[in-house]
């Protein structure tokens, strides 16, 4: 034995290292090797790609379905296309800021709800509690400034969590924004409906239809994508900063320069249930807190905005901040100089509008665009629960189906969850806005906690020294500090009102996702391909059994017989006889066509199929020994889909029963019915 060595070509790889081939002389003993050039080794074959068009429906049945469903949802939209689904700044204010800005809409009167079961004496605290809001939604609005700059592609309180403190605070942060977004959507739709009775009494009674037919049309529009609901939710938005600035100027104007007589609305004030103490005053603030739901939205967004993005989504931010602190200190302002006072008919807000215009034209218009808001705030949370959704499908902690995106580049699996799971608490609670606050918040403000605490951990620990670090270390230290003791402050004055459900709930919630999550990493290690060079199929028998259960020997059976000759060696044919005449007449049949295959006939005087099938199987499948058994079943296949009910549909029953067990492969021969 010699080797051979080639001349090296430029840029060979040396010869120890290159592949080798041995070669057989002419004389017995006489062989050598060969080191093979790589311009002599055969490439591997490059994979093919097709492009897919939008699939068309071939049935009565299914084009009517997918042009139903084109005309409520609209045409596929090519991902490609992505790109221009992205929102303008001004879009992007209505779609991801409706959520902040319409809680001034509730949140003054939810702060003296609380404040007037002390009576008329606690209206004082009214401007104090108003100015701690602001200045706490001013803190909270530069932290996010401060996460959108360190995560440009998008920072919500999941994402900035699981990066700096780990998946168990992560899953806490997860969990309470996917309760809150759940609760903005029933408490955002509940007070639309609200501010459409205080106009319209008569409807009242039907604030809960009214309410699932408004989460049912923001579910479908959000299932068209994000530009469109965009584009539809932006009027809205706008018509009500234009109508609630234009109320608090007239209502200062009225109220403070005398240019005209107001036209006072009096409610007496209740008498005092509650002695005033801080515990009190400490609660309307938690409630009044109401008013940050939904500022973290546009940090949660960011993906969705026009580059450059993260420019785009800090200069929006500050924009919702000053129109969100604008509204809401200027609606508590007149509310505290009017005496306004809370009415289980008519709220705060439609109070102010009637007090500055009376019942004029301009007041159904602000409430027309208030109830509008208020229905379409929720349109923030479906922009950030799918979204969410997919971040956490992506790591394993919920199905995949999270995903996906449908037609419209939407999330559509989040969306409907989201319609779904908020529905059942409007539902649940009788649209009323009144019991569904209590649980509001809590979620809210555990994420800012968290999200504001592991911004803080960055600058501390990833971060150079120098001014960018310490200014960001203060303004997320600060927001982390006190968005935790208005978490603290929340909990505790909340928690017998309705705030346990929610404690209770978000373990819940975390332990489910782990659960997903151990069973992802399961499936993981079981599939993973087994080390290069080991060649999978010789473990496997060239030669296979197979099992074919007929009820009748005709076409469709033949068929299937026909199919499993021609993938294995060893085929049995099985019979399940409910009445031994039918056994008797098959046997016969049989005979007549000249089978060589074996017909094996099981009795069931219980008159079951399935059962007696299965145990057969499996025990032909233990004698047989070998990795794999296949189970060629004939199915029908109706001409129409009406006629699936005139068959028992025993292909599918055994299916069914069949697919939980390792080893056994169960394979369809269709034989599809003409009209």
């Amino acid at each position: 034995m010699h080797e051979k060595e080639p001349p090296k070509e430029p840029g060979e790889r040396p010869a120890e290292e290159r592949p080798r081939e041995a070669i057989r002389g002419q004389r017995p003993g006489d062989r050598h090797i060969r080191v093979i050039r790589s311009t002599e080794l055969r490439p591997p074959p490059s994979p093919t790609y097709l492009v897919a068009g939008p699939s068309a429906a071939t049935s009565s049945f299914g084009r009517l379905y997918q042009g139903v469903r084109r005309a409520v949802i609209g045409a596929p939209i090519p991902t490609a296309h992505e790109i221009h689904e992205r929102l303008t700044k001004v879009k992007a204010l209505a779609v991801l800021s409706s959520d902040a800005i319409s809680s001034t809409a509730y949140a003054t009167e939810e702060t003296l709800l609380i404040l007037v079961l002390a009576g008329s004496v606690a209206y004082q605290y009214v401007i104090p509690i108003g100015i701690a809001i602001i200045l706490l939604l001013a803190i909270v609005a530069s932290s996010y400034r401060q996460t959108i700059r360190a995560y440009p592609q998008g920072g919500g309180s999941y994402i900035v969590t699981k990066d700096n403190l780990g998946t168990g605070p992560s899953l806490l942060a997860a969990s309470s924004l996917l309760v809150d977004y759940t609760l903005t959507v029933a408490v955002s739709i509940s007070s639309g409906v609200a501010a459409i009775t205080s106009a319209f009494g008569s409807l009242d009674s039907y604030k809960v239809e009214l309410a699932v037919g408004a989460i049912v049309f923001i579910t479908l529009a959000n299932l068209r994508g994000v530009r469109e609901s965009g584009s539809i939710f932006a009027v809205p938005t706008y018509l009500f900063i234009v109508g609630m600035f234009a109320v608090i100027l007239l209502g200062l104007a009225a109220a403070w320069f005398h240019l005209f007589t107001p036209h006072p609305v009096t409610h007496a004030v209740p008498p005092a249930t509650k002695a005033l103490t801080i515990f009190l005053v400490l609660r309307a603030f938690s409630s009044g807190c109401t008013a940050l739901t939904g500022v973290e939205a546009i940090s949660d967004g960011v993906p969705a905005f026009q580059p450059p993005e993260a420019k785009n989504a800090r200069r929006t931010l500050t924009a919702m901040a000053l129109v969100l602190g604008s509204l809401f200190l200027g609606i508590t302002i007149l509310t505290y100089h009017f005496h306004l006072v809370p009415s289980a008919n008519e709220t705060i807000l439609s109070q102010l509008t009637r007090t500055v215009v009376g019942r004029s034209p301009f007041y159904y218009y602000v409430q027309a665009t208030t109830a509008g808001i208020l229905l379409l705030a929720a349109n923030t949370s479906f922009s950030d629960f799918p979204r969410l959704s997919f971040f956490l499908a992506r790591d394993g902690f919920l199905p995949h189906q999270f995903r996906l995106r449908g037609d419209r580049l939407a999330y559509s699996t989040g969306i409907l969850a989201l319609g779904v799971a908020s529905g059942i608490l409007v539902i649940g609670f009788g649209a009323s806005v009144t019991a569904l606050i209590p649980l509001y918040a809590v979620g809210v403000f555990l994420a800012f906690t968290l999200s504001q605490a592991s911004m803080t951990y960055r600058w501390w620990k990833k971060e150079p020294k120098g001014h960018p670090r310490n200014s960001g270390m203060l303004i997320n230290g600060l927001g982390a500090l006190t968005t935790g003791v208005v978490a603290v402050i929340i909990i505790t004055t909340k928690f017998l009102t309705g705030a346990w459900i929610v404690l209770l709930l978000l373990p819940i919630l975390i332990a489910i996702m782990l659960a997903i999550h151990r069973h992802y990493q399961r499936v993981a290690a079981q599939l993973v391909l087994p080390p290069q060079g080991h060649h999978r199929s010789a473990n496997w028998p060239r030669e296979s059994a197979a099992i074919v259960p007929i009820d009748t020997l005709n076409e469709a059976s033949m068929r299937a017989i026909e199919y499993a000759e021609r993938i294995a060696s060893d085929v049995v044919v099985v019979h399940v006889a409910l009445d031994p005449k039918e056994a008797e007449q098959l046997s016969e049949q049989w005979r007549q066509e000249g089978m060589a295959l074996p017909l094996v006939v099981i009795e069931s005087p219980y008159r079951e199929i399935i059962g007696p099938l299965v145990s057969y199987i499996e025990q032909a499948h233990a004698e047989k020994g070998g990795p794999t058994l296949t189970v060629v079943l004939p199915e029908f296949v109706p001409a129409h889909l009406y006629e699936l009910v005139l068959h028992n549909q025993t292909t599918l029953r055994l299916k069914l029963a069949l697919w939980r067990h390792p080893g056994i492969v169960v394979t369809n021969v269709p034989y599809h019915l003409t009209v």
